[in-house]
């Protein structure tokens, strides 16, 4: 946690600071109310636009705070650490789909949100920096705890300066315009006044929609020709596609025709031959939807210059390898259907992959791997539940063991596809969704799937005082395989590469996860085997109270032979 409550050498004595810096209003006792009432006009902004904020403790922040925790139309959480609470922030956004405030003192503790804010901003996830600044005249005086704030976060976020009660009107102009914003108020001393504020009378019914959707015009496409889209994060349902076959990432809507990502190479080529019939099985056009990442040869599909590509955004950027040679827009005009015979060769060919990844799991020489530990979660999920993936190996395995599944919210940090804070997101996903079905006789299920490295990157994420809201029902799985298993796949895997392997990319940490998530007073399981963890989750289906870390112990030494095996098995010759 940044350092909170040092006041400025100019605040605490003023005979060690430039005279003219001494003004009456840092110790007029008739405007100690001032700071209080630019930090009310500015609540009240942030309440007509969030329904949640979250606060760090600190000293500059306190009027926003008092503020903040003053109003009856804002759930409030609270945080020791700025970063944690930025992605908190985040994860509740990711539900909510419009802004919630993540409130913090100056100096570093604004840095921290950097982060979040840079995941916010290539995920186009609402959300708002609301940090307390020292008066203007103090920045580049070397006043304690004061840096440049403003436009601290560059091209991630618009940055507005608030520094009178007047100018508070531009927080719901930025609110209505940029998803990822940045709200800087200068707050004078004294900060707060000798009571407490009043609790106020307004309140906010209805709040104001966020920034619109971009419209990037329509695409003519003719879907008798052999057509698959591949759709990513931050797709949606393009009215016009429902009937087309759909490669799709976990955080995609679940498609009426799934195709496997492990069969992408198979319609690069232009005929196979199966007992003695030839299939052509050349796609001819690729509709791309919303941000793919995930998969090699989905993303080699998309750069096959044979291959026609249309690419559909609803926001300024486009997953696009092929530049001026694709056509762009957000919505289709299209013409003809898919052919039987197209519609027969793609469900083919997604049973053939989906069926190699089962062999593969089946197969004992691979032990109890990350792959395997995501099929388990997959296979116990249940229409309503929530799903996080982490960013790493995660998330592309949830993808070869069949996700998306219809009727389960999936969310992952796509945008800058970073580990950072996955965790925060996580409980904060669970805490959005249990707060949208509050009615329900039992809080709905939040499960989390993460590596051994992402949780420990943001285990402090656990630490909730007892004044804010905790997750009804999270479980927390860490596919622990003791280091980076994401890096036993890539090139710096390979055998030629090994000798500095495990100091520089596996990384084995040795954390006793049990004793850290102690520390924090979380439930915890562990297991040693895939029917382990299909029994554990099943029993935390049934009766989970609260959040549970399961410490799957996976290992990553067989990794790299496994997805050799799995692309043996889905090329075709």
């Amino acid at each position: 946690m940044a350092a909170q409550t040092e006041p400025t050498s100019a605040e605490s004595n003023p005979a060690d600071s430039n005279p003219a810096e001494s003004t009456p209003a840092e110790s007029n006792p008739a405007d100690s109310t001032q700071a209080l009432e630019l930090a009310q006009a500015v609540a009240a902004q942030v309440a007509r636009h969030c329904t949640d904020v979250v606060i760090c403790p600190g000293s500059r922040n306190a009027p926003l705070n008092l503020a903040l925790l003053a109003r009856a139309d804002l759930r409030v959480h609270t945080r020791l650490d700025e970063r944690s609470a930025a992605f908190l922030a985040l994860g509740i956004a990711r539900v909510q789909r419009r802004h919630v405030a993540v409130v913090m003192t100056s100096g570093t503790a604004v840095a921290n949100a950097l982060p979040a804010v840079v995941e916010s901003h290539h995920s186009h996830t609402p959300l708002l920096v609301l940090s307390a600044d020292r008066p203007a005249r103090l920045v580049g005086t070397g006043a304690s705890q004061t840096i440049q704030q403003q436009g601290i976060f560059g091209t991630f976020a618009d940055t507005l300066q608030v520094a009178q009660v007047g100018e508070v009107g531009g927080i719901g102009k930025l609110l209505s315009h940029q998803r990822t914003a940045h709200v800087n108020v200068a707050l004078d001393a004294p900060l707060v006044p000798a009571d407490l504020p009043s609790v106020p009378t307004e309140r906010t019914l209805r709040r104001a929609p966020g920034p619109a959707w971009s419209d990037h015009g329509t695409v003519d496409v003719d879907l008798s020709r052999n057509t698959l889209v591949v759709a990513g994060d931050e797709a949606w349902e393009v009215p016009g596609l429902e009937d087309v076959p759909t490669i799709a990432e976990p955080t995609a809507p679940a498609p009426y025709h799934p195709v496997h990502p492990a069969a992408a190479s198979f319609f690069r080529q232009d005929q196979v031959s199966a007992n003695n019939y030839v299939v052509n099985t050349r796609v001819e056009q690729v509709i791309v939807v919303g941000h793919p990442t995930l998969h090699r040869e989905v993303l080699a599909l998309l750069a096959d210059p044979d291959v026609d590509l249309i690419c559909l955004s609803r926001t300024p950027e486009f997953t696009n390898p092929r530049g001026q040679h694709a056509r762009l827009g957000t919505t289709v005009r299209t013409t003809g259907a898919p052919s039987k015979d197209w519609l027969k060769v793609c469900a083919g060919a997604a049973q053939m992959a989906g069926e190699a990844v089962r062999e593969v799991l089946e197969d004992p020489r691979f032990g109890f791997s990350g792959l395997h530990a995501a099929a388990a979660v997959a296979d116990t999920l249940a229409v309503e539940d929530a799903l996080v993936l982490g960013a790493s190996n995660p998330v592309r395995d949830a993808s070869l063991v069949g996700l998306p599944f219809d009727g389960v919210s999936v969310y992952s940090p796509r945008g800058a596809a970073g580990i950072d804070g996955t965790v925060a997101q996580a409980i904060g996903v669970a805490l959005a969704t249990q707060h949208e079905l509050a009615d329900a006789p039992r809080a709905p299920r939040t499960v989390a799937l993460m590596g051994d490295v992402t949780f420990i990157h943001d285990a402090t994420a656990l630490a909730i005082g007892p004044h804010s809201p905790r997750p009804e029902n999270l479980t927390l799985v860490v596919a622990n395989d003791n280091g980076g298993g994401i890096f036993e796949t890539l090139e710096v895997g390979a055998p030629g590469l090994r000798e500095p392997f495990e100091r520089g990319f596996g990384t084995p940490h040795d954390v006793d996860i049990e004793q850290l998530v102690g520390a924090f007073g979380v439930d915890y399981r562990r297991v040693e085997s895939a029917q382990e963890l299909l029994d554990v989750l099943a029993e935390l289906k049934e009766y989970s109270v609260g959040m549970v870390v399961v410490d799957a112990r996976t290992t990553r030494t067989t990794r790299r032979e496994l997805h050799q095996q799995l692309r043996e098995r889905t090329s075709v010759r």
